[in-house]
């Protein structure tokens, strides 16, 4: 990349992330995970899509969607193959990691790693009900892990 090409954020475009993908195997089950256990607001109802989908989101990031969409049960011969390109993490930023921990541990959500202190943050991490890591962190210590002081000081 040469010189006089600017960053995007030095150019003074803020871009964001709005949407990503997250491969389920079964909507049924998936959907009432991230509504009723992790309590995020269904914002978009694509089941008459082929093949059906639903869309959520944190309470706290209404524009924000995740698209749960089933996984093809057979890839190759399926028609909509965006399968590969979907996401199978993600990583939310939360005040409590600890009462995250408790709660999805009682909802019975299989736990990959007990809250744990790093450098700067501490975290947890479960599955979804289709595997999925889900990780949960939280900024300690002066630490910045999904604050908005992410990236301070750089351009």
């Amino acid at each position: 990349m040469s010189d006089s090409v600017r960053p995007i954020r030095a150019a003074g475009l803020r871009p964001r992330l709005s949407s990503c993908a997250l491969a389920v195997d079964d909507l049924d089950l998936a959907l009432p995970f991230y509504r009723d256990v992790l309590g995020f607001e269904v914002n978009d109802d694509h089941a008459f899509r082929e093949p059906p989908c639903r869309a959520v989101a944190p309470p706290q990031q209404p524009d924000m969607r995740i698209l749960l969409v089933p996984r093809p049960a057979d890839p190759s011969t399926e028609r909509w193959t965006v399968a590969d390109d979907l996401v199978r993490r993600l990583v939310f930023a939360t005040d409590d990691c600890d009462a995250v921990f408790e709660r999805l541990e009682a909802a019975g959500a299989e736990v990959m790693q007990e809250p744990i202190d790093r450098p700067g943050t501490r975290d947890c991490a479960f599955l979804d009900p289709s595997g999925n890591l889900l990780r949960f962190t939280q900024a300690t210590r002066g630490g910045t892990w999904g604050t908005t002081g992410i990236g301070r000081g750089r351009p």
